[in-house]
Protein backbone atom coordinates (compact mmCIF):
# COMPACT_ATOMS: atom_id res chain seq x y z
CA UNK A 1 0.00 0.00 0.00
CA UNK A 2 1.15 3.52 -1.11
CA UNK A 3 1.75 5.85 2.00
CA UNK A 4 0.27 9.43 1.78
CA UNK A 5 0.71 11.23 5.02
CA UNK A 6 -1.59 13.98 6.40
CA UNK A 7 -2.84 15.70 9.45
CA UNK A 8 -6.35 16.24 10.67
CA UNK A 9 -7.07 18.66 13.30
CA UNK A 10 -10.48 18.14 15.36
CA UNK A 11 -10.52 21.93 16.22
CA UNK A 12 -12.80 22.29 18.98
CA UNK A 13 -10.47 20.31 20.75
CA UNK A 14 -7.44 23.27 20.69
CA UNK A 15 -7.19 24.84 24.01
CA UNK A 16 -4.32 26.77 22.36
CA UNK A 17 -1.97 25.48 25.30
CA UNK A 18 0.73 26.19 23.21
CA UNK A 19 2.28 22.84 23.59
CA UNK A 20 2.63 21.80 19.90
CA UNK A 21 4.33 24.49 18.93
CA UNK A 22 7.12 24.44 21.86
CA UNK A 23 7.59 19.89 21.02
CA UNK A 24 8.56 21.10 17.70
CA UNK A 25 10.69 23.98 18.17
CA UNK A 26 12.80 21.95 20.70
CA UNK A 27 12.39 18.49 18.10
CA UNK A 28 14.12 20.65 15.63
CA UNK A 29 15.72 23.44 17.16
CA UNK A 30 13.95 25.77 15.46
CA UNK A 31 15.48 29.44 15.95
CA UNK A 32 13.54 31.23 18.45
CA UNK A 33 12.15 33.77 16.56
CA UNK A 34 10.26 31.23 13.91
CA UNK A 35 7.82 28.23 14.39
CA UNK A 36 6.96 25.27 12.48
CA UNK A 37 3.69 25.10 13.72
CA UNK A 38 1.42 27.73 15.09
CA UNK A 39 -2.24 28.55 16.59
CA UNK A 40 -4.15 31.36 15.54
CA UNK A 41 -7.21 32.63 17.25
CA UNK A 42 -10.22 33.30 14.66
CA UNK A 43 -14.10 33.53 15.06
CA UNK A 44 -16.52 31.88 13.33
CA UNK A 45 -20.16 33.62 13.12
CA UNK A 46 -23.38 31.65 13.58
CA UNK A 47 -26.65 33.02 13.65
CA UNK A 48 -26.85 35.27 16.64
CA UNK A 49 -23.49 33.96 18.22
CA UNK A 50 -19.54 34.80 17.63
CA UNK A 51 -17.71 31.79 18.79
CA UNK A 52 -13.70 31.91 19.12
CA UNK A 53 -11.71 28.93 18.51
CA UNK A 54 -8.10 27.74 17.95
CA UNK A 55 -7.30 27.37 14.56
CA UNK A 56 -3.98 25.34 14.23
CA UNK A 57 -1.41 25.99 11.06
CA UNK A 58 1.54 24.53 9.70
CA UNK A 59 3.15 23.63 6.20
CA UNK A 60 -0.01 22.09 4.53
CA UNK A 61 1.95 19.54 2.16
CA UNK A 62 0.03 19.89 -0.96
CA UNK A 63 -0.29 18.65 -3.78
CA UNK A 64 0.56 21.25 -5.53
CA UNK A 65 2.86 23.65 -3.70
CA UNK A 66 3.68 26.61 -5.24
CA UNK A 67 6.45 26.42 -3.36
CA UNK A 68 7.92 23.42 -5.07
CA UNK A 69 7.21 24.90 -8.73
CA UNK A 70 9.77 27.91 -7.65
CA UNK A 71 12.16 26.22 -6.35
CA UNK A 72 15.40 26.61 -9.00
CA UNK A 73 17.28 23.32 -7.59
CA UNK A 74 14.48 21.41 -6.51
CA UNK A 75 15.79 21.47 -2.96
CA UNK A 76 12.07 21.99 -2.31
CA UNK A 77 9.97 18.86 -3.28
CA UNK A 78 6.97 16.54 -3.11
CA UNK A 79 8.00 12.85 -1.81
CA UNK A 80 6.01 9.97 -2.53
CA UNK A 81 4.57 9.64 0.85
CA UNK A 82 2.90 12.80 0.06
CA UNK A 83 5.46 15.06 2.11
CA UNK A 84 7.03 18.46 1.05
CA UNK A 85 10.69 18.31 1.75
CA UNK A 86 13.20 20.74 1.84
CA UNK A 87 16.62 18.80 0.78
CA UNK A 88 18.99 21.42 2.52
CA UNK A 89 22.03 20.07 1.22
CA UNK A 90 21.10 21.85 -2.05
CA UNK A 91 19.17 24.76 -1.14
CA UNK A 92 20.87 27.66 -1.70
CA UNK A 93 18.64 29.65 0.42
CA UNK A 94 17.31 31.96 -2.35
CA UNK A 95 13.82 32.43 -0.32
CA UNK A 96 11.58 32.19 -3.70
CA UNK A 97 9.35 29.42 -1.92
CA UNK A 98 8.85 31.47 0.89
CA UNK A 99 6.35 34.49 -0.29
CA UNK A 100 5.08 31.59 -2.99
CA UNK A 101 3.48 29.46 0.54
CA UNK A 102 -0.45 31.03 0.52
CA UNK A 103 -0.13 29.35 3.94
CA UNK A 104 2.80 31.70 5.38
CA UNK A 105 4.27 28.39 6.38
CA UNK A 106 7.72 28.76 5.39
CA UNK A 107 11.04 30.74 7.08
CA UNK A 108 14.38 31.57 6.58
CA UNK A 109 16.32 30.18 8.85
CA UNK A 110 19.14 32.64 9.48
CA UNK A 111 21.13 29.81 11.20
CA UNK A 112 21.71 27.09 8.41
CA UNK A 113 21.02 29.42 5.30
CA UNK A 114 18.25 27.67 4.05
CA UNK A 115 14.32 27.89 3.81
CA UNK A 116 12.92 25.88 6.67
CA UNK A 117 9.02 24.61 7.35
CA UNK A 118 7.08 21.78 9.06
CA UNK A 119 8.59 18.51 7.78
CA UNK A 120 5.63 16.06 9.56
CA UNK A 121 8.30 15.09 11.58
CA UNK A 122 10.52 12.60 8.74
CA UNK A 123 13.02 11.97 10.63
CA UNK A 124 10.58 10.46 13.45
CA UNK A 125 7.97 9.06 11.38
CA UNK A 126 10.57 6.90 9.27
CA UNK A 127 11.36 5.20 12.77
CA UNK A 128 7.31 4.24 13.41
CA UNK A 129 7.08 7.43 15.58
CA UNK A 130 4.35 10.13 15.30
CA UNK A 131 4.90 14.13 14.70
CA UNK A 132 6.18 15.69 17.95
CA UNK A 133 3.53 18.03 17.72
CA UNK A 134 0.86 15.41 17.64
CA UNK A 135 2.41 13.36 20.54
CA UNK A 136 2.48 16.04 22.57
CA UNK A 137 -0.76 17.54 22.13
CA UNK A 138 -2.98 17.08 25.52
CA UNK A 139 -6.46 17.68 23.88
CA UNK A 140 -5.78 15.39 20.96
CA UNK A 141 -6.69 18.08 18.29
CA UNK A 142 -3.90 16.35 15.89
CA UNK A 143 -4.45 13.08 14.18
CA UNK A 144 -1.71 12.22 11.51
CA UNK A 145 -1.48 9.31 9.33
CA UNK A 146 -1.81 7.28 6.24
CA UNK A 147 -5.02 8.01 4.56
CA UNK A 148 -4.44 5.14 1.91
CA UNK A 149 -4.75 2.78 5.32
CA UNK A 150 -8.67 2.83 6.09
CA UNK A 151 -7.75 1.41 9.79
CA UNK A 152 -5.13 4.55 10.35
CA UNK A 153 -6.47 7.10 12.82
CA UNK A 154 -6.99 9.85 10.19
CA UNK A 155 -9.11 7.55 8.18
CA UNK A 156 -10.88 6.49 11.07
CA UNK A 157 -11.79 10.01 12.03
CA UNK A 158 -12.58 11.29 8.84
CA UNK A 159 -15.46 8.80 8.12
CA UNK A 160 -16.57 9.36 11.66
CA UNK A 161 -17.05 13.06 10.82
CA UNK A 162 -18.53 12.46 7.70
CA UNK A 163 -21.34 9.74 9.36
CA UNK A 164 -21.93 12.49 11.80
CA UNK A 165 -22.05 15.18 8.87
CA UNK A 166 -19.71 17.41 10.70
CA UNK A 167 -17.64 19.88 8.93
CA UNK A 168 -14.78 19.05 7.24
CA UNK A 169 -12.58 21.41 5.03
CA UNK A 170 -9.14 22.55 4.03
CA UNK A 171 -8.00 26.14 3.87
CA UNK A 172 -8.07 27.57 0.96
CA UNK A 173 -8.78 25.26 -1.10
CA UNK A 174 -10.00 27.51 -3.94
CA UNK A 175 -6.53 28.04 -5.03
CA UNK A 176 -6.03 24.44 -6.13
CA UNK A 177 -3.07 23.64 -3.98
CA UNK A 178 -4.53 20.75 -2.53
CA UNK A 179 -3.44 20.73 1.08
CA UNK A 180 -3.38 17.69 3.40
CA UNK A 181 -4.18 19.07 6.49
CA UNK A 182 -8.26 19.11 6.83
CA UNK A 183 -10.27 20.64 9.66
CA UNK A 184 -13.02 19.11 11.49
CA UNK A 185 -15.28 21.71 13.20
Amino acid sequence: MNEKYLMVYVVNRCIDCKACMIACKVQWNVPSDHFRTNIDEKYIQTPGTKKKIFLPSQCNHCDNAPCVSVCPTKASHKRKDGIVHIDKTICIGCKYCIPSCPYNARFYNEEDGTADKCTFCLGRIQFGEEPACVRTCISKTRIFGNINDPTSDVSKVIEEAKKEKRKIFRLREDIGTEPNIYYIV
